[in-house]
């Protein structure tokens, strides 16, 4: 058979999603629809009025919360449509759900929430009942109803587990429908439940027995074959699972799923169970079997209360026929994906409500989390189309916003249900879903469109063929054996009407044969000129574009010359910078070459970098050692060293003690010769401040030095000589440092302290200056004694190393000098004080010198 054809397949390839839909600049807001429920009990009270079509005025009652706070007042909310509680499923299908079924035949993907509060009607919308069905089984009727005579064999259209289909041959196909059969056949061998049986083990049927519908049928591409495959997952606790998978295992609990993107930045539902359905009563018993596992609970709103989020998904799979029109195009770029997703969307609710607890009142809380999920990514999406601003979208919040991400961002027609139950109890939470739902309807999507796979084939070619086959057997049925080599070319097959009808005049009244014939004829005749006029039409219209065709051809020549020209160029350029590109290439060669000589060299030195840490490493190692072992045995003589020093120390203290006893006892031996002698001098004690401590001594005399009181006592002192045998130890060998504070007075007495070698300071400002070759310390003070005479005192003391590195003056030895004035009345008892007061008058200044030792 030779099929006429316009034109060579323009494009084998299949438009991705975001090629479809760039080229679409028109937006159009999310359309949401608002159905109400009527009331249960006739004592119910409406919180709700009618207005028009597309508006509804609510009133808050006086149980409400915002009536309590003083800020009641009527809400008005518009919708796309109001449908009332008289409103027939029908009428909800026809507005809501048909012109998304179009979409779907067409090549574009929609998507319908139901939304609502718990008890409101939304399971109800989307299924009905047995003798009326809601908008699920409606889609499936009209889906099937207009695609009946044009769906491909089963198996010829395979998931590849990745969202798409392979286009499998007919052998394959047919192997496939082998395989399945026989695996219906052993479970029903084996008492376990086929996929497409309707009762279970116990005999109770699965699906309900429904009413179809049949009037309604789409418009469809003839010379496309289709395939329908059914989804049914549902979202529990923000996590995805399969209804279809695994079903005759009862026992087994579901598994969860993952959402994933696919090579076209599609999301779906990775593994999830696809089970292609040829009949609206199949896909619902698919349906149904799902529906048994859903999870659904009582609560106090509602008896059986969906727990999750349902998702029905219908996908709707497209492929060209062949030239010849019979065979299905294999080529997996030219099929055409579209689906259409079916979302129950779990009631929101108030706990305090509900009084849900325990597992309830988990499944609540991620009820509402999803919802309010579903929320922010509308309001975010809104307010970046109103204001311009790029903020991020947060769909991976929820497993239910990211699987119907694609949507948002253009990739299909979304629509959404409200169901509200106009009572006063629901007034708190029927009013956040209404402004929700007014919030929605604010979003602007891309509007999609259709996916064209034009391939340059004739339109047509499938009637064509099929006129062509029932031509060819009625040849071959009256005898002409030429018949099945018969090559025509339909193109478009022209008819004048039936055959003629019988023209057998048996008599001469057979007017009605005539009036049959002439009423043929003149149908004939009007058919015939019809079809002048629709050829005369065609052959204009063809001689139209076949001017176009030569003016197009001509402007392509001129451009094709054009693009030569620029291709020459273009070639002149490619061979120059291909030489320039063997020239860097070799330089680049060179470079690695280098580079790889400066790797080396730098891996070497690296090398020897490391011997030489190493080595310094194990030099510090040993250095360590050597130092803790010096300084162990510092240590050991600095003990050692201490140990003979508090050993000499004692040893000198205990010396020096004997030595003060003795001098003790010359002291107590000499006052006694003294008291012994009365006419003697008289000794004078002068008063002494206590030297500061100190561990050694040295020997002190005491002198006194006075006038004498008369003749006698001055014969007396010459005669009696009273000698010190104490000496004082030679320090001619020691350094002094000399302290002198600036407020000293100057006393001009020839009694000074002996200190050969010494450094005068007034004020110590430095540790050094006693500690810089200095052994001994001075310390020169002045006072006031008890009868206000002047006293100046010196302070003596060593100066000894510490440990720290410092040092310490240990004071040993005070000395003490007083000069008293002569005409200061004296403290004498009786004739002695006069005496003395007489001859004080005539002599110098007393001077007392006393060398006290520390006791």
């Amino acid at each position: 058979m030779i099929s006429s054809r316009v034109k060579q397949p323009a494009s084998t390839r299949k438009p991705t999603a975001r090629q479809r839909f760039q080229n679409s600049a028109s937006k159009e807001p999310v359309q949401v629809y608002c159905r109400l429920r009527p009331m249960q009990h006739c004592t119910d009270v409406s919180c709700m009025r009618l207005i028009s079509d597309m508006t509804v005025a609510i009133t808050p009652p006086e149980s409400a919360t915002n009536f309590r706070s003083g800020v009641a007042k009527e809400i008005q909310t518009t919708f796309s449509r109001i449908f009332t509680a008289d409103v027939s499923q029908r009428e909800v299908f026809n507005v809501v759900a048909l012109p998304l079924v179009e979409n779907l035949i067409q090549g574009r993907n929609g998507l319908l929430f139901a939304y609502g509060v718990t008890g409101s009607g939304k399971t109800y919308t989307m299924m009905g009942d047995a003798r009326d069905g809601g908008i699920m089984p409606r889609c499936l009727d009209v889906l099937f109803n207009s695609i009946a005579n044009y769906q491909a064999k089963k198996f010829v259209f395979k998931p590849d587990k990745l969202n798409g289909f392979d286009v499998q041959s007919d052998a394959d196909a047919m192997l496939d429908r082998q395989t399945e059969l026989h695996t219906g056949l052993m479970n029903q061998r084996n008492g376990k439940n086929g996929k497409v049986c309707k009762h279970d083990s116990d005999g109770e049927s699965i699906t309900p027995i429904r009413e179809t519908d049949e009037s309604c049928i789409l418009s469809v591409d003839q010379d496309n074959v289709y395939a329908v495959f059914v989804t049914y997952v549902e979202i529990y606790n923000n996590s995805v699972y399969d209804l279809l998978d695994d079903e005759d295992v009862r026992s087994k609990p579901l598994q969860s799923k993952i959402v994933r993107e696919d090579g076209y930045k599609n999301m779906y539902v990775h593994a999830v169970t696809e089970t292609e359905v040829k009949s609206a009563d199949e896909a619902f018993d698919v349906f149904y079997r799902g529906q048994r596992r859903r999870r659904v609970a009582h609560t106090a709103l509602n008896t059986e209360s969906s727990r999750s989020h349902s998702v029905f998904t219908v996908r709707l799979v497209q492929a060209p026929l062949d030239l010849q029109g019979e065979q299905v195009v294999q080529d997996k770029r030219v099929v055409c994906i579209s689906q259409l997703s079916l979302v129950d969307l779990a009631g929101s609710e108030r706990t305090n409500r509900t009084k849900n607890t325990g597992q309830r009142l988990r499944e609540a809380g991620n009820i509402n989390n999803s919802l309010m999920t579903l929320r922010s990514c509308l309001e975010i999406l809104r307010e970046n189309q109103s204001q311009g601003t790029n903020k991020i979208v947060p769909y991976r919040d929820s497993k239910l916003t990211h699987l119907f991400k694609n949507y948002f961002d253009g990739e299909g027609q979304v629509r959404m249900i409200v169901c509200a139950n106009p009572r006063t109890d629901d007034y708190d939470e029927t009013i956040q879903v209404m402004k929700f739902a007014e919030m929605t309807q604010e979003v602007q999507i891309a509007k999609p469109s259709a996916p064209k796979m034009d391939l340059g084939y004739t339109p047509g070619r499938r009637q064509a063929n099929r006129i062509f086959k029932e031509a060819r057997a009625r040849l071959e049925k009256h005898g002409q054996p030429d018949a099945a080599d018969l090559d025509v070319d339909l193109g478009l097959v022209y008819s004048l009407g039936g055959p003629f009808p019988e023209l057998e005049l048996n008599g001469p009244h057979n007017d009605q044969v005539i009036t049959r014939l002439m009423r043929f004829l003149e149908q004939r005749i009007e058919k015939r000129n019809i079809l002048r006029a629709n050829l005369q039409k065609k052959q204009d219209e063809f001689r139209k574009m076949l001017v176009t065709a030569e003016q197009e051809l001509m402007s392509r020549k001129i451009e094709n010359a054009s693009l030569n020209a620029a291709n020459a160029q273009e070639k002149k350029k490619v061979t120059a910078l291909e030489a320039h590109l063997c020239k860097t290439e070799s330089q680049v060669d060179s470079l690695l070459r280098k580079l790889n000589g400066a790797n080396e060299t730098i891996k070497s030195l690296q090398r020897e970098l490391k011997d030489k840490d190493m080595f310094l490493n194990q030099r510090m190692v040993e250095k360590q050692r050597t130092k803790q072992k010096y300084n162990t045995k510092i240590q050991e003589e600095t003990d050692k060293i201490y140990r003979e020093l508090q050993m000499k120390h004692r040893q000198e203290q205990q010396y020096l003690q004997n030595k003060m006893k003795d001098k003790e006892n010359k002291l107590k031996l000499v006052k006694k010769i003294l008291i012994d002698d009365e006419g003697s001098t008289q000794l004078t004690a002068v008063p002494r401040s206590s030297p500061p401590p100190s561990t050694t001594s040295d020997t002190g005399d005491m002198v006194s030095c006075r006038t004498p009181a008369g003749p006698d006592a001055r014969s007396r002192r010459d005669k009696v000589s009273v000698a010190n045998s104490r000496h004082r130890r030679s320090q001619s060998a020691d350094r002094w440092v000399d302290h002198r504070p600036g407020t000293l007075v100057p006393v001009g007495t020839i009694l000074q302290p002996l200190m050969h070698r010494r450094r005068s300071v007034s004020r110590l400002n430095d540790p050094k200056e006693i500690t810089d070759g200095v052994s001994r310390y001075c310390l020169i003070a002045q006072e006031q004694d008890t009868d206000g005479e002047l006293e100046t005192k010196l302070y003596k003391g060593n100066i000894m190393p510490t440990s720290g590195g410092g040092a310490q003056v240990v004071f040993n030895d005070v000395e003490c000098l007083k000069q008293m004035s002569p005409t200061a009345s004296r403290k004498r008892s009786g004739h002695n004080n006069s005496k003395s007061g007489a001859q004080r008058d005539n002599s110098p200044v007393d001077e007392i010198y006393s060398k006290k030792p520390r006791v």
